[in-house]
């Protein structure tokens, strides 16, 4: 493993069911951005994020791992330049245990003018890799996507007593 210092924490909202930190039902997940350029997400799953007992939801896997790709892009741009996804894949491995944290890893891999390519791990609690994904992401701003009220959606960085400064992936 290695210790990487985080640069830089994203945005949180309000209701987003991945980073919606009033969201009952959410993952309620954090972003930080890596001084080695990737993002990486953290959560602690919930009894209703499972699929089988113990097991974290495959969709859910999928969900976390498109988020956390499509923000990916927000390193090099700006937070109101969102990756919308066009094709997203990804390859189960190993099971995601609920015991603990969840941490994902992404990068964006190419891009141009209108569009980028990431790609993703979720992370074992050993630094192994239980699910990979990949996906291609049109770069849109937030405005032309949905009536966005960032205020009212409380969209910003939210510093938590727990936010780390650095991590060993």
């Amino acid at each position: 493993m290695k210790k990487l210092n985080i640069v830089r924490k994203q945005p949180n909202s309000k209701m987003c069911f991945v980073c919606g930190l009033n969201n009952s039902f959410g993952l309620k997940s954090r972003f930080f951005e890596l001084e080695s350029g990737e993002l990486l997400a953290i959560f602690r799953p919930e009894e209703q994020h499972q699929g089988y007992p113990g097991r974290l939801h495959g969709g859910l896997a999928a969900t976390i791992l498109d988020e956390t790709i499509g923000r990916s892009i927000m390193i090099s741009t700006s937070d109101t330049i969102w990756g919308v996804t066009v094709e997203f894949s990804m390859r189960l491995k190993k099971p995601v245990p609920m015991d603990g944290e969840i941490r994902v890893v992404a990068r964006t891999t190419s891009e141009n003018r209108r569009f980028f390519e990431g790609s993703g791990e979720i992370l074992l609690p050993d630094g192994g890799i239980a699910v990979q994904a990949t996906g291609r992401y049109m770069k849109v701003d937030i405005e032309k996507i949905t009536d966005f009220d960032f205020e009212e959606q409380q969209w910003g960085v939210v510093t938590m007593k727990d936010d780390p400064t650095t991590v060993d992936l």
